[in-house]
């Protein structure tokens, strides 16, 4: 290839000794350090000229589709630029093998540059058929759990009900439901139990007694996604099995322990921006996520907020205000685990019967249950059971399919052996559905002599079972509902039945439906109810309705008012009037700040029964005894070191304020989650020194977390210091209270602001000219403000 004429040498000169400047600052450069540090700066720095016969070689400032790529050598040939393949490739772009070298840009189809001699730069806008960039992936950002925190304490959850029937021969119950709970950083031991007291009426004899329900200790690890539980506990269930109630062991994972997890397979979506581009992603209409890509390609992983079909469009608008929508089709299901997930349990124990009947009544024989589902892919997740005791094996395998758009299949196939009693089952199920339409199908059939574990203990296993749901939206006409149910238990005939409904909002306040209901195998069964129902408020609601079934026809007419969740009261009321039955109902409750108490009456042709309910909590925790409502999730105490009357939020909203000794027990809150607690510090007196104002509360499962604010009473001061002429103390002296080294310097006028204050104070200031000293005696205000003392003439100190 031609040199460049001597004319046209001297930009090239130029642009390497520019480049190589730094270097040669830096010391002496040799010739091959040179070399390898222009080639370094510049792409193709260390190519032959590419200038032709009477062109030009220059060193480009390039922009390529948006994006910044840096110093490259070009050829100029009369306007036209030419580049090395080599560069090219470096850059992106896509060259067929044993092409042209170098390469005119204006023969690659497509390419649009703006070439701005005077400033050396060139603007490239290449399609992405000329380019291979790499891909983008953008990920929708997670909520990241705090630490778990767990406090040592004992809980008692109480509900206490009775009864009371007028009249001749009336009779009366008293019930007690009690959970006792401890936990602590080892974990949560957990008992609860029922007493039953009851006088009169027919049977007189009958004692009071008391059944103990479930006992059990369960600790959790929220990093390994791990839960143990010993005592009384359900062994888990998967689509096709039932859940035996068994007194063991159970080892498993529990996803609740990571509540910001997704756990269902994650759509990626796809596309491509020709220039750097702003991205909305809208699902369902809905914008979901908005963020930055580069040009090239781009793949955006986002957590999946539907349910059934739906879609999702993403728009991309670039630098000029030009928009692109792509759109794509979603699926979203709670039956799929993503890929490489993972949930598992094994139980082994003995079988629980009669339960709320007898306390301590468990089969003879252990059982061994294991449960298992992977997500196998996107699209599919398999699952395998297995339970075994004496004289009985069952296993099986099923698998839930994702089918498109089309909805989600699933199937399993179980068999069991023992005694001389072989068998198998087999499930199968289908559901689909989106904005308008539900459809859901499930059908299970034994073959056989089939038996799982529960049956041995005397429930029975049905023979065939089937359900079938359809659903409508049709908006201003109103949704509709059609389902039919099968069921075929041994030694009984076989249950069909179908129902069909209708709802439609009539406005914001008002609701009307209609429902119907027939057995098939007995026609004389049927029921037809219609219902007409409005709020009159935010709390304050009423209905009528209209029943007609074999036995005759009913009217109803009710009105509620709810309980406000901060505490307040509320009341209902019903008449019924027809049907072989005339009656009333009413009830009164409150609900407090420790429980909630309900007293009501109902009348039923001419027998009227009274009753009362109270329910509420007892919390021992932090050496003080607290008195709440009912807690089955999770909560925590607030401590602001014995400073009363502190008021406190949660999640922004105002809860409460803390006792006489400085605390407050907040609940409920959300286990394993991020619960925000917080003070605000301008409701304090100004005497106050407050280590943090926000905090963030993450208790575990039916446990309490101590949330501790730091808040300290100080002795606080605004003091002015003079000088023994009476003028204000040089700004910036340093003050010393007591000896004590601290942070205090001396303001404007003299004043410095001392909260490390004693009832009695020596101050020491260091000034340009020497130390002084003044004596200090505190005096709080009366009013809560930060007193104002002085001024006080400091002393100099008299050198020996």
């Amino acid at each position: 290839m031609a040199r460049p004429s001597k004319a046209f040498r001297w930009p090239r000169a130029l642009a390497e000794a520019l480049l190589l400047a730094p270097a040669l600052l830096a010391g002496p450069v040799h010739a091959a350090d040179a070399s390898a540090s222009a080639a370094g700066a510049v792409l193709g720095a260390a190519e032959p000229s590419l200038a032709g016969g009477k062109g030009q070689d220059v060193y480009l400032d390039v922009t390529l589709n948006g994006a910044a790529r840096g110093l490259v050598h070009f050829g100029d040939r009369a306007g036209q630029l030419w580049a090395s393949a080599a560069s090219l490739r470096a850059l992106g772009f896509v060259l067929p093998a044993g092409g042209a070298d170098p390469v005119a840009l204006h023969d690659l189809a497509g390419l649009q540059q703006q070439y701005e001699r005077a400033l050396q730069r060139v603007t490239l806008t290449a399609p992405l058929t000329l380019l291979k960039l790499p891909e983008t992936t953008l990920t929708v950002p997670g909520i990241e759990a705090q630490p778990v925190s767990a406090a040592p304490g004992l809980l008692l959850n109480y509900d206490l009900y009775g009864t009371r029937s007028t009249g001749a021969g009336g009779a009366g119950a008293l019930n007690a439901f009690t959970e006792l709970r401890a936990f602590g950083r080892w974990g949560v031991v957990s008992s609860t139990q029922l007493a039953r007291s009851n006088h009169g009426g027919v049977d007189t004899q009958q004692q009071p007694r008391t059944v103990r329900l479930d006992t059990g200790w369960s600790q959790s690890w929220p990093d390994r996604l791990l839960t143990v539980r010993v005592g009384d506990t359900l062994t888990q269930a998967l689509p096709w099995t039932r859940a035996t109630r068994i007194g063991g062991i159970q080892i498993g994972s529990n996803f609740a322990l990571q509540p910001y997890l997704s756990t269902t397979p994650v759509p990626s979506l796809l596309g491509s921006a020709t220039l750097p581009s702003q991205l909305d992603l809208y699902v369902n209409g809905m914008r979901q996520y908005n963020g930055q890509v580069p040009a090239g390609p781009f793949q955006l992983n986002t957590l999946p907020s539907i349910s059934g079909a739906g879609n999702a469009q993403v728009v991309l608008t670039d630098a000029f205000g030009r928009s692109t929508t792509l759109n794509f089709s979603l699926y979203g299901t709670q039956q799929l685990l993503k890929p490489g997930l993972t949930s598992w349990s094994v139980e082994l124990g003995r079988v629980r019967q009669n339960y709320g009947l007898v306390s301590n009544d468990y089969g003879h024989d252990p059982m061994l249950s294991g449960s298992w589902r992977r997500g196998w892919s996107d699209t599919l997740t398999v699952a395998a059971h297995a339970e075994a005791t004496r004289g009985l094996a069952n296993v099986g395998a099923g698998a839930a399919g994702l089918l498109g758009n089309a909805g989600v299949l699933n199937g399993a196939l179980a068999a069991s052996s023992g005694t001389d009693r072989h068998g198998t089952q087999l499930n199968l199920g289908y559901n689909w559905n989106n904005e308008r339409f539900n459809v859901g199908l499930t059908g299970t059939r034994t073959q056989g002599q089939y038996r799982d574990v529960a049956a041995l203990s005397g429930a029975l296993l049905a023979r065939a079972s089937g359900s079938a749901t359809v659903g409508y939206n049709a908006g201003e006409v109103g949704s509709f509902s059609l389902s039919y149910l099968y069921q075929n238990y041994p030694g009984q005939a076989a249950s069909r039945y179908v129902s069909a409904g209708w709802f439609k909002s009539l406005g914001r306040q008002a609701t009307l439906s209609l429902t119907a209901n027939r057995d098939l195998t007995d026609r004389k069964l049927y029921s037809v109810f219609l219902n007409l129902s409005w709020a009159l408020d935010a709390r304050t609601s009423a209905s009528t309705g209209l029943q007609r079934d074999n036995a005759g026809t009913q009217l109803t007419a009710s009105a509620s008012r709810s309980t406000p969740s901060d505490g307040g009261w509320g009341w209902n009321t019903q008449l019924r009037q027809g049907g072989g039955q005339h009656g009333a109902q009413g009830e009164v409750n409150y609900q407090g700040p420790y429980g909630r108490y309900a007293a009501g009456a109902n009348v039923v042709n001419g027998a009227s029964t009274v009753y009362g309910d109270a329910n509420g909590a007892l919390v021992f925790m932090g050496g003080h005894l607290f008195a709440a409502r009912q807690i089955y999730d999770a909560f925590a105490l607030v401590s602001t070191d014995g400073v009363p009357g502190v008021p406190v939020r949660l999640e922004n909203r105002p809860i409460g304020s803390t006792d006489a000794s400085g605390h407050l027990l907040v609940t409920p809150l959300n286990a394993y989650q991020n619960n925000k607690l917080g003070i605000n510090p301008m409701d304090l007196p100004a005497d106050l020194r407050i280590d943090r104002v926000d905090a963030i509360a993450t208790p575990p499962d039916r446990a309490g977390a101590l949330v501790e604010f730091g808040i300290t009473p100080v002795r606080a001061a605004l003091v002015t210091l003079v000088d023994a002429a009476g003028q204000p103390l040089p700004l910036g002296s340093r003050v010393t209270v007591n000896g004590q080294a601290g942070n205090a310097v001396v303001g404007f006028d003299g004043e410095t602001y001392l909260d490390t204050l004693d009832e009695h104070n020596q101050l020491t200031v260091q000034t340009p000219a020497g130390r002084c000293g003044a004596p200090l005696d505190y005096r709080k205000d009366t009013g809560g403000a930060i007193p104002r003392i002085g001024p006080l003439r400091c002393t100099p100190e008299t050198r020996p």
